[in-house]
Protein backbone atom coordinates (compact mmCIF):
# COMPACT_ATOMS: atom_id res chain seq x y z
CA UNK A 1 0.00 0.00 0.00
CA UNK A 2 2.94 2.08 -0.78
CA UNK A 3 2.24 5.57 -2.44
CA UNK A 4 3.88 5.51 -5.66
CA UNK A 5 4.82 8.71 -6.71
CA UNK A 6 7.63 10.35 -7.84
CA UNK A 7 7.29 13.80 -5.89
CA UNK A 8 6.99 14.01 -1.64
CA UNK A 9 4.89 17.05 -0.83
CA UNK A 10 7.34 18.52 0.71
CA UNK A 11 11.08 17.95 -0.15
CA UNK A 12 12.60 18.05 3.64
CA UNK A 13 11.63 16.87 6.77
CA UNK A 14 9.47 20.00 9.12
CA UNK A 15 7.18 20.01 12.25
CA UNK A 16 3.73 18.70 12.54
CA UNK A 17 1.66 21.84 13.46
CA UNK A 18 -1.62 20.25 13.41
CA UNK A 19 -3.48 16.81 12.76
CA UNK A 20 -7.06 15.37 12.78
CA UNK A 21 -9.97 15.40 10.40
CA UNK A 22 -8.56 12.75 8.55
CA UNK A 23 -5.14 15.25 7.96
CA UNK A 24 -1.67 16.96 8.62
CA UNK A 25 -0.52 20.55 8.37
CA UNK A 26 2.74 21.29 8.24
CA UNK A 27 5.09 23.49 6.29
CA UNK A 28 2.23 25.83 5.78
CA UNK A 29 0.51 23.16 3.69
CA UNK A 30 -2.52 21.06 4.76
CA UNK A 31 -2.41 17.13 3.48
CA UNK A 32 -5.87 14.76 3.61
CA UNK A 33 -4.69 11.07 4.46
CA UNK A 34 -1.40 9.09 6.34
CA UNK A 35 1.93 10.93 6.21
CA UNK A 36 5.44 9.53 5.35
CA UNK A 37 7.68 11.41 7.07
CA UNK A 38 11.25 10.77 6.22
CA UNK A 39 14.94 13.00 7.48
CA UNK A 40 14.66 15.10 3.95
CA UNK A 41 11.15 14.74 2.65
CA UNK A 42 7.37 14.13 3.25
CA UNK A 43 5.40 11.74 1.44
CA UNK A 44 1.54 10.58 1.07
CA UNK A 45 0.98 7.32 2.68
CA UNK A 46 -1.81 5.53 2.14
CA UNK A 47 -2.18 3.19 4.51
CA UNK A 48 -5.23 4.05 6.72
CA UNK A 49 -4.81 1.01 9.44
CA UNK A 50 -2.24 -0.25 11.82
CA UNK A 51 -2.92 -3.88 10.43
CA UNK A 52 -1.51 -2.24 6.45
CA UNK A 53 1.78 -1.71 7.57
CA UNK A 54 4.06 -4.20 6.85
CA UNK A 55 7.88 -4.07 4.59
CA UNK A 56 6.17 -2.85 1.73
CA UNK A 57 4.05 0.06 3.16
CA UNK A 58 7.35 0.93 4.50
CA UNK A 59 9.41 0.47 1.38
CA UNK A 60 11.25 3.88 1.24
CA UNK A 61 11.88 3.42 5.10
CA UNK A 62 13.70 0.59 3.97
CA UNK A 63 15.29 2.47 1.07
CA UNK A 64 16.32 5.20 3.15
CA UNK A 65 17.88 2.89 5.83
CA UNK A 66 21.53 4.44 6.21
CA UNK A 67 19.97 7.71 7.64
CA UNK A 68 17.49 6.79 9.86
CA UNK A 69 18.10 6.10 13.32
CA UNK A 70 14.69 5.41 14.75
CA UNK A 71 11.27 5.06 12.51
CA UNK A 72 8.06 6.45 14.80
CA UNK A 73 4.73 4.07 13.68
CA UNK A 74 1.92 6.41 14.74
CA UNK A 75 -1.05 4.09 14.69
CA UNK A 76 -4.31 6.24 14.44
CA UNK A 77 -6.35 6.15 17.98
CA UNK A 78 -5.27 2.24 17.63
CA UNK A 79 -2.64 0.29 20.08
CA UNK A 80 -0.37 -1.90 18.19
CA UNK A 81 2.69 -4.01 18.36
CA UNK A 82 5.06 -4.27 15.82
CA UNK A 83 4.88 -7.90 14.60
CA UNK A 84 8.14 -9.34 15.58
CA UNK A 85 9.14 -10.03 12.07
CA UNK A 86 8.06 -6.27 11.25
CA UNK A 87 10.92 -5.42 13.77
CA UNK A 88 13.08 -7.46 13.20
CA UNK A 89 13.77 -6.28 9.46
CA UNK A 90 13.82 -3.10 10.80
CA UNK A 91 16.59 -3.96 13.28
CA UNK A 92 18.63 -5.59 10.33
CA UNK A 93 18.64 -2.36 8.63
CA UNK A 94 19.60 -0.78 11.93
CA UNK A 95 16.32 1.28 12.52
CA UNK A 96 14.56 1.16 15.95
CA UNK A 97 11.16 1.13 15.77
CA UNK A 98 8.63 2.72 18.41
CA UNK A 99 4.91 2.38 17.72
CA UNK A 100 2.14 5.16 19.52
CA UNK A 101 -1.07 6.56 18.56
CA UNK A 102 -0.57 9.26 16.37
CA UNK A 103 -0.76 12.01 18.90
CA UNK A 104 2.14 11.56 20.89
CA UNK A 105 3.96 10.39 17.67
CA UNK A 106 3.97 13.71 16.50
CA UNK A 107 4.59 15.25 19.12
CA UNK A 108 7.93 12.47 19.62
CA UNK A 109 8.48 13.87 15.97
CA UNK A 110 8.77 17.47 16.44
CA UNK A 111 11.09 16.97 19.60
CA UNK A 112 13.55 14.83 17.53
CA UNK A 113 13.45 16.80 14.73
CA UNK A 114 14.00 19.93 16.60
CA UNK A 115 16.95 17.91 17.92
CA UNK A 116 18.41 17.27 14.31
CA UNK A 117 18.37 13.62 15.39
CA UNK A 118 17.85 10.83 12.34
CA UNK A 119 14.25 9.99 12.99
CA UNK A 120 11.26 8.87 10.15
CA UNK A 121 7.99 9.35 10.97
CA UNK A 122 5.12 6.72 9.50
CA UNK A 123 1.83 8.31 10.84
CA UNK A 124 -1.85 7.34 9.73
CA UNK A 125 -4.49 10.00 10.06
CA UNK A 126 -7.03 10.28 12.62
CA UNK A 127 -10.51 11.57 12.27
Amino acid sequence: MAEKSDAPHLPRSAPIDAYGQGGFAFAGMSHRGSLLCLPDSIWAWQVTAPRQIDRYALERVFAAANTIDTLLIGTGTEVWLVPRELREALRAVRVMVDAMQTGPAIRTWNVMIGERRRVAAALIAVP
